[in-house]
């Protein structure tokens, strides 16, 4: 089976359901990001109420302030409903639930978006652990998928985009303040 590559091409555009920070019913967009001129960070994760999710959840949710001061819009995505996701949001963090977040977790109750990302599990309809970074261009400039029964490192995360951002050639363990490789 031949997979398509997504880095370095436009990033497929999607508008979704969404809880928002105010916990209220919105909408989210791929379009509005790109028209504010941000960085977008996308990432999929298996379903609510489980005991991997909410981790990263919160930890990227507690450290939204340092994606901010890099013009990066975080949102989470799951196959679940945006009732199920405000259910969750509404559960306090020390019963499992995530408490207040500082970014939207979107609804892609119909698969679509995880599918166009390739991280759907087509049996199970729900997603693997898919990261993507998505210049204010459109263009999808990182891509990170792997096994659902692993977390994300937030530190990771916010290198890799401050790495980008950088437009230049960053060698390996680069480190934000670090000099870019010159050619």
């Amino acid at each position: 089976m031949a997979v398509n590559r997504l880095v370095g091409k436009p990033a497929p555009s999607f508008e979704m359901e969404a809880v928002l920070p105010n916990k209220e019913f919105g909408k989210v967009s791929l379009e509005e990001n790109i028209k504010n001129d941000k960085w977008t960070v996308l990432y999929f994760y298996p379903m609510d109420f489980t005991f991997v999710c909410p981790t990263e959840i919160i930890a990227i949710s507690d450290r939204y302030d340092e994606f901010e001061d890099l013009d990066a819009e975080v949102i989470g995505v799951s196959t679940d409903t945006i009732h199920t996701h405000k259910a969750w949001i509404n559960t306090p963090r020390d019963t499992n639930g995530l408490g207040d977040l500082k970014y939207p977790l979107a609804a892609d109750t119909n698969h679509t978006v995880s599918r166009e990302y390739g991280v759907l599990i087509e049996d199970k309809g729900i997603a693997l652990r898919g990261l993507f970074i998505i210049s204010p261009e459109g263009e999808l400039m990182y891509s990170v998928v792997h096994h659902n029964n692993i977390g994300r490192e937030v530190d990771e995360v916010l290198r890799v985009l401050q790495a980008l951002q950088t437009g230049g050639l960053c060698p390996a363990n680069w480190k934000p303040g670090q000099a870019t490789l010159s050619v």
